[in-house]
């Protein structure tokens, strides 16, 4: 007799043990990868083939391909990664998740509790990051065995309820309408729970209890491969055409493919069984399933390999669709920067990466608006109001990139289990984004001070202009020093721009001497004389705050070499 109150809350437990095993082997996994996601990640070129081999091993990592469709999305969104390599990444990200089907087909369910106490007390109390890491993965698989073990325990029932095999029988995935029923309860269900890896152990603890045949298992999981599309669908809401393009491509992908198997469904799962050992209908000495895990896990990578294996030379044409579907809007405005979905869905490993690539962009901004503050200071270049426009509009740029930084990276390291490297380097990142914006906000100032000459139509003597460009000059010249090392990670300059610094110290006082000579001698007026010196002062501060930008990034490191 079934008790649906204790049915529930114990495949509910099961399933809430299962989902929480995920995510430590998520989290494990991409502490024990090091850098090799983000070196995985920065590899991706316009090759179809890499960006592919690119998605599966991330996901293989992360275990999950809706995190990397995330990221993807976001890289995308950032302007960091085109369309066609998106899709790429896409369609690794759905072999690499077959992985997790795999790894639920292997019958240790009974040894679950086993390896939760072999791992439990290394990853509580030892001090070594990698092997409290390789403790995590053992903890995090007994975690995924017992709870699917809870959950098979918890369906036993439902095989000689008479109800719900009546309800099976209208879902026996034997007709196109039973089929689509199928695929419609897989795809809700995974857009319910929001993974797919958690909606696929339902479906093995169901099959393998014999509470649903093959036929529906298959149904259901192709169902799963549309639902999953749904995270990035939310991940693009608000974001870029190029974002939402990214995530598009993702859901006609999966959609198409699932189409395609249902026109010869039949016939597919006949050759599933062909290929995988065992009969999946075999009843074992417990009264279970044991091959038709296997059977699933085969159904499941061999349609997303195939899949991808069929559309990698039309990766092009899947692009031309997907930018169709998601046309460009006149008139519509570029948007910046903007990290998509919750700091918690974006892997710690992952995350890292994308604020760096994000600091480049912010730098790349300062760049130009000290090089236009510059040009403003040439009082005889035609049309130069223009680049006082374009300083502030890009100070304004920065102060939103820095607020944009720090509070993903805080909440990013709230959420997540990060390394104590990993942490160090997040900060870092953040005290970099803080320098960058003062360095923004100074260039700005130097772009007042010479509005305050145009107001009240004041000039310096010929000297003074000749030591306040040429200090702009040098100083410039030190922040592309500086960001040659930082877009290289390049340590090997440090005590170069140590030695820079010093001798920018140096020519500073040089020129406030000058200055004031010129004072005394009476060549230069009082308000002049002070602009001056602000200005003097804002250069100043500016090559201060770029050393502090290379200390927050490397200086630690360089000391270590």
């Amino acid at each position: 007799m079934i008790e649906p109150f204790k049915m529930g809350y114990t495949a509910v437990g099961g399933l809430g043990v299962f989902i929480l095993g995920m995510k430590y082997l998520s989290d494990s996994l991409q502490m024990l990868s090091g850098g090799l996601i983000r070196k995985a990640i920065a590899s991706v070129t316009t090759n179809r083939f890499l960006a592919v081999l690119v998605g599966l091993f991330v996901t293989t990592f992360v275990q999950s391909s809706s995190i990397t469709t995330v990221m993807v999305v976001g890289l995308t969104n950032a302007g960091l990664m085109q369309l066609t390599q998106a899709i790429g990444v896409i369609l690794g990200a759905n072999i690499g998740t077959t992985i997790t089907g795999w790894i639920l087909a292997v019958k240790v369910g009974k040894y679950g509790l086993l390896l939760i106490a072999l791992g439990v007390f290394p990853m509580l109390f030892s001090k070594n990051d990698r092997i409290s890491a390789s403790s995590k993965v053992l903890v995090a698989l007994g975690m995924i065995f017992f709870g699917l073990e809870i959950m098979s325990g918890a369906f036993k029932p439902l095989r000689s309820d008479e109800g719900f095999m009546n309800l099976m029988l209208s879902l026996d995935a034997q007709t196109l309408l039973s089929i689509l029923g199928c695929v419609a309860i897989g795809c809700l269900m995974t857009m319910v729970i929001q993974s797919s890896s958690a909606m696929l152990g339902i479906t093995i603890a169901l099959a393998t209890t014999g509470a649903i045949p093959l036929y529906t298992a298959i149904a259901l999981v192709m169902g799963e491969n549309i639902g999953t599309t749904i995270t990035a669908q939310f991940a693009a809401i608000g974001g870029t055409i190029p974002a939402r393009r990214a995530a598009m491509a993702h859901s006609v992908f999966n959609l198409l493919g699932v189409l395609i198997i249902i026109s010869f469904f039949s016939t597919y799962v006949g050759m599933i069984e062909k290929f995988v050992p065992g009969d999946s209908s075999a009843v074992g000495a417990d009264g279970g399933f044991p091959y038709i895990a296997a059977h699933i896990a085969m159904a499941h990578t061999f349609f997303n390999v195939t899949a991808t294996l069929v559309m990698l030379p039309f990766l092009n044409y899947l692009a031309k669709l997907v930018i169709r579907m998601v046309p460009e809007k006149e008139g519509a405005a570029k948007v910046g920067f903007k990290y998509i979905g919750a700091p918690g869905t974006i892997p710690v490993a992952m995350g890292i990466p994308m604020v760096f690539e994000e600091l480049k962009r912010m730098q790349g901004r300062v760049h130009k608006a000290l090089r236009h503050a510059g040009s403003f200071m040439q009082r005889d270049l035609k049309g130069r109001d223009r680049f006082y426009r374009k300083v502030t509009s890009l100070e304004d740029e920065t102060d939103i990139m820095q607020h944009e930084i720090t509070t993903f990276t805080v909440t990013l390291m709230q959420a997540g289990n990060a390394s104590n490297v990993q942490s160090d380097k997040a900060y870092s990142f953040v005290r970099a984004a803080d320098e960058l914006e003062s360095i923004a906000d100074y260039a700005a100032s130097l772009c007042s001070y010479m509005k305050r000459l145009d107001k009240h139509e004041l000039d310096f003597s010929e000297d003074a202009w000749k030591d306040i460009r040429s200090y702009h000059a040098e100083v410039l010249a030190f922040f592309t020093l500086v960001c040659k090392a930082f877009k290289n990670e390049d340590v090997s300059t440090t005590r170069q721009i140590y030695d820079e610094a010093n001798r920018l110290n140096d020519l500073a006082d040089i020129i406030r001497k000058a200055h004031l000579d010129r004072m005394k001698s009476g060549s230069c007026d009082a308000l002049p004389a002070l602009t001056f010196s602000d200005m003097a002062v804002a250069l100043r501060r500016i090559k201060n705050h770029t050393v502090n930008l290379h200390e927050a990034l490397f200086a630690e490191t360089s000391l270590m070499a």
